[in-house]
């Protein structure tokens, strides 16, 4: 009875064995190219040209691996240190965005390797910020920042996409100047502030001071106006005086309603 659950042990022992042996087999000769990646054939280390896309491959165990190249859109982040047109020192972190042409991952592992990155990437990125940055003044680099991030762009897509590293986007995260540039910024910016207060305050004085003007022009215009037609028609006075009486006569008058012509009433 021992007998027999030995040989039992020692053959299932085999059989997991050789299930094992089977898997390592497998894999050695099957394997996956998993979503956004390429798989390159190399056989005994050189590059054969064969470029795998997302699926199943195969290949000759002990004599062929496929190393495998992500082709989706990667980010890489850069600090650069340069100068400005006016020589202040800038300190910038660029974005960029890009990725591996798909079908140039073959000259791209072969030409450069998988660390392309720190060997082509990054000191493009340092190259097109120093370019770039020289062009303007400190102040150009703040106010237009767009200007300069197109110029970064173009500057990395004509340095990189003859490697087959296509540029996405190019994104400026910031720029640190001195010290010194950042408080000479702020007091330019208090000072415009306070003129432009300044220049609205006098603006305001002034409108107000046209608006008196021109209401005292108006009150001599109608005195001159009522002048001229007293001068034309007396008569006038009489009916203001009219106008004004409570319809009351003094106890004394001597015969007649004072201020009232009433010969010219009449008339």
């Amino acid at each position: 009875m021992f007998e027999f659950i030995g040989k039992l042990f020692k053959r299932a022992g085999i059989l997991i064995v050789i299930i094992i042996i089977g898997l390592i087999f497998m894999n050695s000769v099957v394997g996956t190219i998993g979503a956004g990646q390429r798989g390159i054939l190399l056989r005994f280390g050189a590059v054969t040209g064969t470029i795998y896309n997302e699926g199943l491959y195969f290949k000759i165990p002990f004599v062929e691996q496929v190393v495998k190249i992500d082709v989706k859109v990667q980010k890489e982040q850069t600090d650069a240190d340069s100068a400005s047109k006016d020589l202040q020192s800038v300190h910038a972190i660029v974005a960029l965005n890009f990725h591996i042409d798909p079908s140039k991952v073959g000259k791209i592992y072969q030409d450069i390797g998988v660390g392309y990155k720190d060997k082509l990437i990054d000191p493009a990125i340092q190259e097109s910020v120093k370019a770039s940055t020289a062009k303007f003044t400190a102040e150009e680099l703040i106010s237009k920042r767009e200007i300069v991030r197109a110029e970064m762009k173009t500057l990395l897509k004509d340095k990189l996409e003859g490697y087959g590293i296509l540029v996405n986007d190019v994104n400026i995260v910031n720029f640190n100047f001195s010290e010194s540039f950042n408080t000479a910024i702020e007091s330019k910016v208090t000072a415009e502030q306070d003129a432009l207060a300044a220049k609205n305050k006098l603006e305001r004085i002034k409108f107000e001071a046209d608006q008196k003007v021109a209401e005292a022009k108006g009150k001599a215009e109608a005195m001159r106006i009522e002048s001229e037609a007293l001068k034309s028609n007396p008569e006038v006075l009489q009916l203001r005086a009219l106008e004004k009486w409570n319809g009351v006569l003094p106890q004394v008058t001597g015969g007649n309603v004072p201020f009232i012509n009433i010969a010219g009433l009449g008339k």
